[in-house]
């Protein structure tokens, strides 16, 4: 790797555009695609540099004020279907849901698996986005009819007595491809006695917007975001992807005080006494996700939650200071760099391991692809999940 490329570099870069004694060219913006926003330079700076926010202006300056190009030159940007996606889709998540039926039938028909198999378009997006669609499941229902709702329902109460209310944080993507998690989440929640308030205005967090340079749209949906919890008036507010959890407590509001990830709420609270926890004698590894180790500063909590299940074997992921790739949609504009990283990752998953937890959704679906064939009966799972199926067992 160049020094261009490492993050003092890239920040002299960015110093001299802004004082106009670097053009912002080709290969400038090169220099700062290349980079994941892992923030991994950003948690061991002993100047406390804000890395983070240096890199979003400089993206969203670049996304203002593109490049010139010479004769030749080809800057790569966002696609007419990837800004589609993300405006009308990601930024409009209560629509992901109500595609929830169709893509099902995508699958149960065979479909996803069809398209698995056609290798001319192995090194395209829409290859790489449907080899990491799992399998579609619904939400929650607290009545016993057959689970087959297309989104949440407002409020979830708890199993036994109350003792406090908790909002709920879906995301954009998660509320179609990681819904284990969030049913794991209130049924936790729910029989710790807390009842899960879900606000159907709450949008995306903004994160895949900011770090491709749309401020604008990224600040709409923080102020829409705190416009739908604000009038239920609580203290606390669960986020189970950490890259929702990292951007939310970016907003550096009185909405974000309330932000905490789902394993470090479960193990400062009480309660456990009461819940029956079946053993589990299997080996877990832990990834620690990016955003979890170096921005939220909770990595620590996956492991303490997982250690409630008896007889568990809770290992680290070695190397878990490296990204695994996925870094949003950084995977599908820096493929190559992304296949390095994440090949780098399945290398240290022993072939007997069952199950692989980990706290960030995009993390979590970028290494199932890769693994699916490698390894299949190994599991990918957030914590909290392998935690909720012992509960009352």
């Amino acid at each position: 790797m160049s020094e261009a490329d490492s993050p003092r570099g890239r920040i002299a870069q960015m110093r001299g555009v802004a004082n106009g004694h670097i053009p912002i060219n080709l290969q400038f913006v090169k220099h700062i695609d290349l980079c994941l926003t892992c923030r991994a330079c950003e948690s061991v700076c002993p100047n406390h540099v804000p890395y983070g926010q240096l890199i979003n202006k400089t993206r969203s300056m670049i996304a203002t004020s593109p490049p010139k190009l010479s004769d030749g030159q080809k800057l790569i940007r966002k696609s007419w279907l990837k800004k589609l996606i993300e405006k009308e889709f990601i930024g409009k998540p209560t629509r992901l849901d109500k595609f929830r039926f169709l893509i099902l039938l995508y699958q149960k028909i065979g479909l996803q698996k069809q398209l698995k198999k056609i290798f001319i378009l192995k090194r395209t997006k829409i290859y790489k986005l449907n080899n990491q669609l799992p399998e579609i499941k619904f939400p929650s229902t607290s009545s016993r009819r057959k689970n087959t709702r297309n989104s949440w329902e407002n409020v979830y109460f708890p199993a036994g007595k109350p003792c406090g209310e908790v909002g709920l944080f879906l995301g954009c993507v998660a509320r179609l491809t990681d819904v284990e998690t969030i049913n794991s989440s209130i049924y936790v929640l729910n029989h710790l006695g807390y009842t899960v308030h879900i606000p159907p205005t709450q949008t995306c967090c903004g994160a895949l917007h900011q770090h491709g340079g749309d401020t604008n749209t990224a600040i709409q949906l923080a102020q829409q975001n705190e416009s739908a919890f604000k009038e239920l008036n609580l203290n606390t507010i669960i986020t189970t992807s950490s890259g929702c959890g990292m951007h939310l407590t970016d907003y550096h509001s009185e909405f974000s005080s309330k932000i905490i990830d789902i394993s470090k709420f479960l193990v400062s609270i009480g309660g456990w006494n009461n819940l029956k926890i079946t053993p589990l004698q299997d080996k877990v590894l832990v990834h620690d996700p990016c955003t979890l180790r170096n921005i939220i500063h909770s990595s620590k909590y996956p492991y303490e939650l997982l250690m409630r299940i008896p007889e568990i074997n809770v290992t680290p992921l070695a190397d878990n200071d490296q990204c695994c790739g996925a870094a949003g949609t950084y995977f599908l504009d820096q493929s190559a760099m992304a296949e390095s990283l994440l090949n780098d990752k399945i290398s240290k998953i022993s072939a007997d391991t069952r199950y692989l937890a980990t706290s960030n959704t995009g993390c979590n679906m970028y290494i199932a692809s890769a693994l699916q064939n490698i390894i299949p009966k190994l599991e990918i799972l957030h914590p909290v999940t392998l935690l909720a199926r012992q509960i009352n067992k």
